[in-house]
């Protein structure tokens, strides 16, 4: 399959520019469905069935199968991080061996690799084909509220999960994830002149400062719990007794078990006010369970290393603290594998990039994956 993607390449790089050049923040429903419709049509030409799920505002996720009974389930998102205007800021460019622009790595070469493995596997191995189910959603970076329940009844009675997120720096892929909550602390005070009768105020602000001060005080590092209030909104002007208030919080957890406990902690810590006479409303919850490494995903990982290295591909594994959605099919008992997309880095910044060798080096690697595990290895 190597001289076959080879033979790819530019077209491959040039539907990298395409994609990368379509603004697909994940409140940007117009550009991801834009995504979506290029996808579409490009596994229909391989032969694939596509199923278009609507989302009223959030992108539309997307189901792809070619045969009646797969066994393998990947996963790729076509939401950025980015806002509308980006893209035609910072085009697609190529510098050396690198390409940059607003999600090329996270997760527009994934998109590229994935695809062009269908073409790979189409090409030199078409049976593997019947063993693929594809889910291309369009939230994945804000949560996957639309499109976990649709990631999960795809992946019952799946063998195998491999998720396209990119591979880290140093090439390693993905075996263990932190679990991921978000909640939303809203404060309800009462507005005063902060000169003239600052005594008739009551401060939300205030009262989200003791707030903060608690929440953060939950975290412990040695267990993998982390707690952080990362937004702050509040106030009408410097001198007004603030009225309202708001904090958007970050949590991170090691285990399963450990949901239940930081959830009930937040909600007892927001349940009484500090600041006599303001009220508070707290929204959320843990969104994403951790993706665990067990031993199932240590025999998938087996498989993938004894795969690359027939490539000449020396595959190493890591651990991380972000969220994605490999962590829904880990939880599900399913062995899952996350981080096989291109190598590159500084994801979310204005820096990202892709290493474009790791194209054509990881969507070989794919092929080859699917293909050993299509044949029930």
């Amino acid at each position: 399959m190597k001289g076959f993607l080879q033979t790819k390449k530019d077209e491959m790089i040039g539907l990298l520019e395409r994609l990368v050049n379509i603004d697909s923040g994940s409140t940007h429903k117009e550009g991801i469905d834009e995504v979506g419709g290029i996808l579409k049509e490009l596994y229909e030409e391989l032969g694939f069935s596509t199923e278009v799920v609507e989302e009223s505002t959030s992108g539309n996720n997307m189901v792809i199968t070619y045969g009646e009974n797969p066994s393998i389930l990947l996963v790729a998102h076509m939401d950025t991080v980015f806002r509308v205007g980006t893209a035609k800021e910072r085009p697609f460019k190529i510098e050396g061996d690198k390409a940059y622009g607003p999600g090329v790595i996270d997760m527009k070469g994934s998109q590229v690799a994935l695809l062009y493995a269908m073409k790979a596997l189409k090409e030199k191995n078409l049976r593997a084909l019947e063993s693929v189910q594809i889910v291309l959603n369009g939230d994945e970076e804000t949560g996957s509220e639309t499109s976990r329940p649709i990631i999960e009844k795809c992946a019952e009675g799946k063998k195998y999960a491999l998720i396209m997120e990119p591979a880290r720096k140093d090439g390693s892929l993905v075996t263990a994830r932190r679990g991921v909550g978000r909640y939303s602390v809203y404060v309800t005070g009462k507005a005063a002149h902060s000169g003239i009768e600052p005594q008739n105020g009551i401060s939300a602000i205030g009262e989200l400062a003791h707030k903060i001060i608690k929440l953060h005080a939950l975290t412990n590092h040695d267990e993998g719990v982390s707690v952080s209030v990362g937004i702050i909104e509040g106030g009408e002007s410097v001198n007004t007794v603030a009225p309202t208030a708001a904090g958007h919080v970050d949590v991170r957890i090691r285990y399963a078990e450990q949901a239940e406990v930081i959830d009930a902690m937040i909600r007892e810590i927001c349940t009484t006010s500090d600041v006599p006479g303001t009220t508070i409303t707290l929204e959320g919850g843990i969104n994403r369970p951790p993706m665990v490494k067990n031993e199932q995903t240590i025999e998938l990982l087996e498989i993938i290393k004894e795969t690359g290295a027939g490539l000449g591909i020396e595959i190493t594994d890591v651990s991380t603290g972000g969220g994605s959605d490999a962590s829904f099919t880990s939880a599900m008992g399913i062995p899952t594998i996350d981080g096989l997309g291109p190598i590159g880095g500084n994801a979310h910044s204005d820096q990202e990039y892709l290493e474009i060798p790791s194209l054509l080096e990881r969507t070989h690697l794919l092929a080859e994956v699917i293909g050993r595990l299509s044949a029930g290895e």
